[in-house]
């Protein structure tokens, strides 16, 4: 599916007006946005004779290389990106991959996912800019708007996931008696750390592939003598996304600490419970000592004849089993 955007005017405002075009259909020569989502062959055959670049395949966007993400082909600027998206074979977000192409005044979008931040930069574009010529848009502003957009989102991702992580920081110390509720209670909070320490991380790399694409913006805009106005923007973004960088650092450390916290926990836990077998171990050594002397059989041990050597050989076990319960108590190691 491919959708076109053309700036509109309306009472001195410009907008961009989004046009749903099917494979028969003529691109106009006033488009400056070409979104491409999921496109087929057939669809990059005729973005590719419109403006005369190669749009590049899904598995050529999932390469890693830098020199494969950032490159410039026939007068055309090529920048992949990764993007927090909710992935279409899972259920939880993943990366999408999302390639920006400048050529001339124009601007092409592919992308085989539907991030929330393209839809919040679709509905924004769709209002007003702003009056006269200096808000007229552009392929460059509109990628300008895009990135903005993107980390706009993140923001709100990291933001909400700190949210997330502080309430998860007040269960992971609150104490609880039962411990049977304890420990359910730290297998939820590791299964739980482990997803928002995903999603951060995931999140992270959005933010580093964001920042590539703005570090060579910046270098391309400061040799070709941009516009002032629009290299502030690309200045006031990355300054923007390196703060959103080391926010997202802060909360991976404090997952960190929060999961060594809960596994400390778990050790203890565990350790009280082979603390218990070990003074269970204890306490009933003296009476099995007792009742293996007496279970020896040789001819010489008067106690055998004794009428009251039963009983006290039970005494003898009971206060051999109660007086290291008592010192244990007394010294709180139970």
């Amino acid at each position: 599916m491919i959708f076109t955007h053309h700036p509109v005017s309306e009472t001195g405002s410009v907008v961009l007006e989004r046009r749903s075009l099917e494979l028969q259909d003529t691109i106009h020569d006033d488009t400056l946005w070409l979104d491409m989502v999921r496109p087929t062959r057939e669809e990059d055959l005729k973005v590719e004779a419109f403006l005369g670049i190669t749009v590049p395949t899904r598995e050529e966007m999932k390469d890693i290389e830098p020199s494969e993400l950032l490159y410039v082909e026939d007068g055309a600027r090529y920048m992949t990106g990764r993007v927090l998206s909710k992935v279409s074979d899972s259920e939880e977000p993943g990366l999408a991959g999302i390639t920006f192409i400048l050529k001339g005044n124009r601007l092409v979008t592919v992308r085989y996912e539907e991030p929330q931040a393209f839809r919040m930069y679709t509905l924004r574009a769709g209002r007003a800019t702003g009056n006269g010529p200096a808000a007229a848009p552009s392929g460059e502003t509109i990628l300008a708007g895009l990135i903005e957009t993107v980390i706009d989102r993140a923001a709100d991702v990291l933001q909400l996931q700190g949210e997330r992580i502080d309430r998860l920081s007040g269960k992971i110390f609150e104490v609880k008696e039962d411990p049977s509720a304890r420990n359910t209670a730290l297998q939820d909070t590791l299964r739980a750390l482990g997803r928002h320490g995903d999603l951060i991380s995931k999140q992270r790399e959005s933010l580093v592939s964001m920042e590539r694409i703005l570090l060579s913006l910046s270098a391309t805009y400061r040799t070709a003598k941009a516009p002032r106005e629009l290299r502030e923007d690309v200045r006031s973004t990355l300054r923007d996304l390196q703060s959103l960088e080391e926010h997202a650092t802060f909360l991976s450390s404090k997952i960190q600490f929060l999961l060594d916290a809960t596994l400390g926990l778990v050790n203890l836990e565990q350790n009280n419970i082979i603390k218990l077998f070990s003074v269970m171990a204890v306490v009933f050594m003296p009476p099995t000592l007792i009742a293996s002397l007496y279970g020896m059989n040789f001819k010489a041990m008067p106690e055998l004849e004794w009428q009251y050597g039963y009983p006290m050989a039970v005494v003898m076990m009971i206060v051999a089993a109660v007086l290291p319960y008592v010192f244990f108590r007394w010294k709180k190691w139970l």
